[in-house]
Parts: structure tokens; C-alpha cells; sequence
């Protein structure tokens, strides 16, 4: 027999792999944020210029020297059910920001990737949108022992898909409500 759903409502944290000013990244991030809570799940939303990280180098973490920025976030990740990461791409893969976040938070105990399910999108104005770096993403948190949802929401070319802060073609907000009952049904259970 199937265990009862909790009565405790999800949580989840987002962010965004871009810091630059008007980002469309960001926009969708607010979007997919706005669905999620929606659906009942309280949101955090971060800023990673809120978390001060150097350019991850062993020595540092040697020298005993591991920014409370990274401990921070490995926090957020265990402490909440979802964790959704909205990136652009850059070079056919993850952005600087993103890679180096992930490298931060990886090195943290315990692992912070093996308590929440993770959601991951983007949105770029070329037509191949995002998908590249999307799938680089889903190897990365993979072999982290991450649990990433199967939607893979790269929606692109922009402003054609998405304007006035939401996607403008049903086929694509179709998929945005998926990865949303992806995200708040898939569950890592006691592992």
C-alpha cells in the first residue's frame, strides 16, 4: 500500500545561473517561481550575488579557508524538497556562475545534492535553446546523486516563446505545468 501524501507543504529554492541586469533567465526563474507557488509549494527565491564565492580552487578548501557562501547554500539545498536552476548557455554549456556554485556546494557535508528533486531550464534567443547546456547540467548533478526531473524546459528563441514574463505558445506552457507536477510530485522518499 502506497504511503499517505504528507500534509506538510514542499518547499523549494530557486535560482538563476545569470546575474546580468533584465536577464530573460531571470524572468523565466520569477515565472516558474510564480507556478510553483501556485501549486502550493512555498518558494525561496535566491540571488546568488547574495553568495559571495570565489573561483573555486582546492587550496582555498585546503587552507581551511571554504566561504561561508558555500555552506549556505548546501543548506538551502538539503533543507528544502525542490531546487530549481534557470541558466543560460554559454559556449554550448553551463555558465561560469552555475559550474562554480555547483563546485562550492559539492564539496559540502553531507551531500547537498541527495535530499531535494531538482528542476532545470533555461532560455536563450537562438533556436537550439539552452538544450546543450541543459543536458551538460543534467550530467553533472547525475553523477552528484542528484535526482533531476525528465522535463528538461529549454525554451528558446526568445522574445519569439516567451513575452509579457510567460511563455506565449500552449505547447510550452504545457511543459512548464509538467515540470511543475514533476517537481512537486517526484519525491526522494526516505533515500
Amino acid at each position: 500500500m502506497p504511503e499517505p501524501a504528507s500534509t506538510q507543504p514542499r518547499t523549494a529554492v530557486t535560482l538563476c545561473g545569470s546575474l546580468r541586469t533584465g536577464s530573460i533567465n531571470e524572468h523565466l526563474r520569477r515565472h516558474l517561481s510564480a507556478k510553483l507557488r501556485e501549486a502550493g509549494v512555498a518558494v525561496t527565491d535566491l540571488d546568488l550575488n547574495d553568495f559571495a564565492l570565489p573561483v573555486f580552487d582546492q587550496d582555498i578548501e585546503d587552507a581551511g579557508e571554504t566561504p561561508e557562501a558555500a555552506g549556505a547554500l548546501a543548506d538551502l539545498f538539503c533543507t528544502h524538497d525542490i531546487v530549481l536552476i534557470v541558466s543560460p548557455e554559454y559556449n554550448g554549456g553551463v555558465t561560469p556562475l552555475v559550474a562554480n556554485t555547483i563546485s562550492w556546494v559539492s564539496r559540502q557535508k553531507p551531500n547537498p545534492f541527495k535530499h531535494a528533486v531538482f528542476g532545470i531550464a533555461g532560455m536563450s534567443d537562438g533556436k537550439y535553446a539552452t538544450l546543450f547546456a541543459l543536458s551538460h547540467l543534467r550530467d553533472s548533478l547525475s553523477k552528484l546523486g542528484a535526482l533531476v526531473v525528465p522535463t528538461l524546459l529549454g525554451l528558446g528563441p526568445y522574445p519569439d516563446v516567451f513575452t509579457d514574463g510567460a511563455p506565449n505558445e500552449a505547447n510550452i506552457q504545457w511543459k512548464v505545468g509538467q515540470m511543475v507536477r514533476e517537481l512537486t510530485h517526484f519525491s526522494r522518499g526516505g533515500i
